[in-house]
């Protein structure tokens, strides 16, 4: 047998977060930030890591004015090809990308026939002059050069000769890579599949890439159609940030590639197995960095995207995972949730407290109880889906599992408007809690810059024993969700909280008042992190 038969071929992965990832919506990174996230690329083990377009903006400048030391990933300079009417030598712009600490440049360049006409107002043969002294000015420089094409999908529907013949000019001029991009996301993925394999009979494969954009939601397929049709390099973003819908996904895309058999078993990326387990870990850390929500069904690395709520899909879960996962969380450094709900059965409560450390058996006397628990609660108003850690202090306590640390026996909170120390009108809040510990009965007043705010902090603020426990705990969000209207509305919030060491865990609260439902769900959070943390129980 020849000993290349198993031979799997190389896959290059091109991250451009950095560059359009910016044009997002809401999105503006900070140098630092942009130094964070590319020490996060280059650890997941990327080839490319584009860092942004020096000299467009004061941060990109200044990330490419030093050289980047990483491990695996080249960084790569964005930029234009050189404007008609100018030298390379008299275009600031192009001089500003050959000049930038970079191991690689890449360049955007026309390659639809119309654009030539209308945007830049040249001859075809013009623009493709611009293109080859473009790509020869960065073979002098010393660096890789890349070629991104842009509206070539549109451009090969247009004219195919004229658009495979700026590809052609690049490639003959020295550009190791030839980037098809399908700028504005309308081209579908048989067209995809089609063209890319008509360009690889005039251009290697080993040369080609895809750059694709979301606007038909196909951002993900397309890029795989042009991998399936002979593309080597692919283009993405985490958590698909780009430009209007965004760009394809590569914490979708990593695992198909490396877990799904059609592409695992033909190609190999410089993302090991290993790395591949942080890929939930990095697309969280980066939704941190921009303060932002992780979205919940992202493939992968979502937190539904293993979650399980209907019972006959959790009782079979039980059985394999496989039924209903097309892959095991743990490659991709997610986990398993099964969700606590009216829909639930035995299976669902056995997995949950099985998550919880809790173990029993399929007939223990102590399930219908649990169950019946849920279903009654949830018929006032609680939900336990996105509320796992009321679920467990639910369940403990009817196993009788959970101290009485103290109790609550009043509290009371003001809403007051008056002006500041600048003389601003401002509102601020003040509460009174009374628990007692241990038979002692503590008050405490806190001021917070709303009534939730002001609660926690007069909760936490003298607890006797156990205030030590509260040191590391702060409240990161509170969510209001109104389950009925009128004047006898019902409202259900879901507390987020957070320790020293990061973790975050949710509670749950429902009441006809606002305020005393998020007075609920703070009381759990607190009983929820003393059980967690070992807290002793009280002294009688």
């Amino acid at each position: 047998m020849n000993e290349n038969t198993n031979k799997r071929e190389r896959l290059y992965l091109f991250d451009t977060t950095l560059r359009d990832g910016a044009q997002t919506r809401g999105v503006d990174f900070s140098l630092e930030e942009k130094r964070r996230i590319a020490a996060m690329l280059d650890e997941l083990g990327l080839d490319y890591i584009e860092g942004g377009y020096p000299g467009a903006n004061p941060v990109d400048t200044e990330f490419f004015s030093t050289e980047q030391k990483f491990s695996n990933a080249r960084f790569t300079a964005f930029g234009m090809t050189r404007r008609a009417g100018r030298s390379v030598e008299n275009d600031p712009g192009l001089q500003e990308t050959l000049q930038a600490n970079a191991d690689a440049v890449c360049l955007v360049g026309k390659s639809w026939d119309f654009h030539v006409r209308v945007a830049l107002g040249v001859s075809g043969e013009e623009n493709i002059e611009c293109i080859v002294s473009s790509m020869k000015a960065i073979q002098k420089s010393g660096r890789e050069a890349l070629f991104d094409a842009e509206h070539f999908f549109d451009g090969y529907k247009s004219d195919a000769e004229y658009a495979l013949s700026c590809i052609e000019a690049a490639y003959g001029a020295g550009a190791r890579w030839l980037v098809l991009c399908d700028t504005n996301g309308g081209t579908l993925p048989h067209e995809i599949e089609e063209i890319v394999a008509k360009v690889s009979e005039r251009v290697p494969g080993t040369h080609l890439g895809i750059h694709a954009h979301n606007d038909t939601g196909n951002a993900i397929a397309n890029s795989l159609a042009a991998i399936r049709a002979g593309a080597r390099q692919l283009q993405g973003t985490l958590n698909g940030l780009g430009e209007r819908c965004g760009n394809a996904d590569l914490t979708a895309i990593l695992p198909t590639l490396l877990l799904k058999e059609e592409f695992a078993e033909k190609f190999e990326t410089g993302v090991t197995a290993e790395g591949l387990g942080t890929i939930t870990s990095v697309s969280r850390r980066l939704d941190e960095i921009l303060n932002q929500a992780p979205a919940r069904n992202a493939p992968y690395v979502g937190a539904s995207a293993f979650a399980h709520k209907g019972g006959i899909h959790v009782s079979a879960v039980r059985k394999d995972p496989r039924t209903y996962e097309h892959v095991a969380p743990e490659s991709v450094g997610n986990r398993r949730d099964i969700l606590i709900s009216g829909q639930a059965g035995r299976s669902n409560i056995l997995l949950r407290l099985k998550g919880a450390g809790i173990l029993l058996d399929d007939d223990d006397s102590r399930l219908p109880r649990i169950l019946a628990a849920v279903k009654e609660r949830e018929a006032e108003g609680y939900s336990y889906d996105g509320a796992g850690a009321s679920f467990e202090m639910l369940a403990r306590r009817l196993m009788g599992e959970v101290p009485e640390y103290f109790t609550v026996d009043a509290f009371r909170v003001l809403v007051e408007r008056r002006p500041s120390h600048t003389g601003a009108l401002l509102t601020f809040a003040e509460a009174t809690v009374k628990v007692t510990v241990e038979g002692e009965r503590l008050l405490s007043v806190a001021e917070g810059n709303g009534p939730v705010n002001a609660l926690d902090l007069a909760l936490r603020k003298d607890l006797g024993r156990y205030s030590p426990y509260m040191s590391d705990l702060s409240l990161v969000d509170f969510k209001v969700r109104i389950l009925t209207t009128g004047t006898e509305a019902v409202t259900r919030v879901v507390v987020e909280s957070r320790d020293g060491n990061g973790e975050r865990w949710f509670t749950v609260g429902v009441s006809p008042n606002i305020v005393d439902a998020s007075f609920q769900a703070l009381v759990d959070s607190i009983f929820y992190k003393l059980l967690r943390d070992g807290a002793p129980s009280p002294r009688s």
